[in-house]
């Protein structure tokens, strides 16, 4: 498997380091060629069995509409064996349905926290490391939410086994960059709240899609201001013009709600300064303050302003400002907000408590407050789940788990294997009760390569310790912004499948159902159905709704000039597919 690394990966700063080492990315058998798997009982609408959205032809400067695809069937994947019967879908029985939300990344668009100034200079300029520092979609993150909310409720069960949706968990990035009032959007969106989208000042925007500061390298909806040249994307990308968005994206509006109980995994950005950085004074000072971070006026104030803010050099920015002769230039006044806070770990989980939802805390427990820690696991019938606390709190995008936690998922396996392997290849067997596991996180094993700070384990010690205990069937993640379903077998047969799904913050904008059936022939099969929001393909020129605001962000987000090359999709047989796999007992 080949790491890809675009804008959402490549810049890394000073402050992670010399000599990261990187564990690599674990082998995985070749994948047989995928078969359509047998019809499903009883009608199918609302996911992509039905139907799919696309890209379509292309216009001038390749910006391209979204249109309605062909639906596609459920792919037979037999990479960890497993005879699969022709009658297994008569004698199939489910055994939980689930929805997958995942990389959300509601952001505060406005925030003086927000990097915007690095992104421009992305191609010349690699020492900060944020990731997804601006996206022209990105005022629209609450509404694609909502939308997809819609969408899961509306299908509202396991498209395989007709089981209605036990939970939906959101595996991490709910939140872009650690501020409080990212963390509440989403919480108060999936609850069914209501949700005012803005910060700073009630009756104006104050972000880089204004004329206050205007910089052609960003996309402004409305327009150049008077006199000036039209932006960069507008005149080289075929961005369009639609007035009226900036004002529509901010409006309050009443969110849905999910029909289900949901559940929360921790991500990097949801604990990290966009996704890489320890919250540190200087940044949070930032956030909630009233300067703005602006246009540097070369590569080399770039590279200073970059440094500053992942050192947290508080005495650059006092030289800077000096230099600039206090705000205005480099640095905008916008208007403070004490609500732009940024959280740690304890006070992201107890934003978790406070919810209008009938579960309290969202899958964290008490002993997570208690302890600080973000890891969990619940019970629904035969299985468990395990939810995965992968962020390195020392900085960095990419994933690994402490000691700690390692040992408490080796004991939560054991607690519920039968029969398993030790670390010297013996058979242990021991009376207890089987379960299947099923692990949840936001990193999947090919991220956690990240050793900062010591006592920490990577994900080929993790992977080799799962591989041991043959209960263990499925792991679902998120963090990659790709569709990908990656099988890891075990020597004697058998193994567990890894289903990552796409960001709903870039294109195609995507979730999951996930089902898990008992064939009764001997084998399990794990389907795994791809979900569009409830936006149709084009926003038809309307701003008055959630649902049509989300239509126009994955149109603008299939065409971010700096991710028109990714594949985020994956391949058929990373989307809609049935994974089968030999029973453990």
């Amino acid at each position: 498997m080949t790491r890809e690394y675009s804008r959402r990966r490549v810049l890394k700063g000073a402050a992670l380091g010399a000599g990261i080492a990187s564990t690599g990315l674990a082998a995985f058998p070749a994948r047989p060629a995928a078969a359509a798997a047998p019809a499903l009982r009883g009608p199918v609408s609302g996911t992509t069995l039905d139907r799919t959205y696309v890209l379509g032809a292309a216009g001038a400067g390749g910006y391209r509409p979204v249109i309605t695809g062909p639906g596609e069937p459920h792919l037979l994947r037999r990479d960890l064996g497993g005879a699969a019967s022709a009658r297994r879908a008569a004698t199939r029985r489910g055994v939980l349905a689930f929805g997958h939300l995942t990389d959300v990344h509601i952001i505060d668009a406005q925030s003086p926290a927000r990097v915007e100034f690095i992104d421009r200079l992305k191609d010349g300029l690699g020492i900060l490391p944020v990731e997804g520092a601006y996206r022209p979609q990105e005022i629209l993150t609450t509404h694609v939410a909502e939308a997809m909310v819609q969408a899961m409720n509306r299908v509202g069960r396991g498209p395989a086994t007709g089981l209605g949706l036990a939970f939906t968990i959101n595996t991490g990035d709910a939140a872009d960059n650690v501020q409080y009032n990212e963390m509440r959007w989403i919480i108060d969106l999936l609850d069914g709240g209501r949700v005012r989208p803005d910060s700073g000042d009630p009756d104006r925007y104050e972000g880089v899609m204004d004329w206050a500061s205007y910089d052609r390298a960003f996309w402004h909806p409305e327009g150049a201001p008077p006199g000036a040249k039209a932006d960069i994307p507008t005149t080289t990308y075929g961005f369009p013009r639609v007035k009226g968005l900036i004002d529509a994206a901010r409006h309050p509006f009443q969110a849905t709600g999910l029909d289900a109980p949901w559940m929360a995994a921790f991500g990097n950005h949801d604990g990290l300064i966009q996704g890489n950085l320890p919250v540190n004074p200087l940044v949070s000072g930032l956030a909630t303050g009233g300067i703005k971070i602006g246009a540097p006026a070369d590569d080399g104030q770039a590279e200073r302003l970059a440094r500053m803010v992942s050192e947290g050099d508080a005495a650059e920015l006092v030289r800077l400002s000096r230099e600039q002769g206090g705000a205005g230039g480099l640095f905008r006044p916008v208007t403070p907000d004490l609500n732009r806070r940024m959280l740690s770990r304890r006070e992201v989980v107890t934003e978790h408590f406070k919810t209008t939802a009938s579960l309290h805390g969202h899958g964290f427990t008490l002993a997570n407050l208690r302890d600080g820690t973000a890891y969990y696991g619940f019970d629904k019938g035969v299985v468990r789940g395990l939810v995965l606390d992968t962020v390195n709190p020392n900085g960095y995008s990419e994933g690994s788990l402490d000691k700690k936690q390692f040992a408490w998922l080796e004991a939560q396996l054991k607690a519920g294997s039968s029969r398993y392997l030790a670390p010297d290849g013996s058979v242990v067997k021991q009376a207890v009760k089987d379960r299947l596991f099923v692990l949840f996180s936001h990193h999947p094993i090919g991220s956690l390569e990240n050793p900062l700070g010591g006592d920490r384990v990577l994900g080929d010690e993790i992977e080799a310790l799962l591989l041991r205990y043959p209960n263990v069937v499925l792991w679902v993640n998120g963090h990659t912004h790709r569709n990908q379903v990656i099988p890891h077998a075990r020597k004697a047969g058998g193994g567990f499948w890894e289903v990552n799904t796409a960001a709903h913050v870039d294109f195609p904008q995507q979730s999951r159902i996930v089902e898990l059936a008992d064939n009764g022939d001997g084998t399990l099969s794990v389907f795994a159905t791809i979900l569009d929001s409830a936006g149709p393909a084009s926003y038809g020129g309307r701003l008055t709704d959630p649902v049509r605001l989300a239509s126009l962000s994955r149109e603008l987000a299939g065409n971010d000039w700096q991710d028109r090359e990714e594949h985020r999709r994956g391949e058929a047989a990373d989307r809609n597919v049935e994974l089968l796999v030999p029973a453990p007992f």
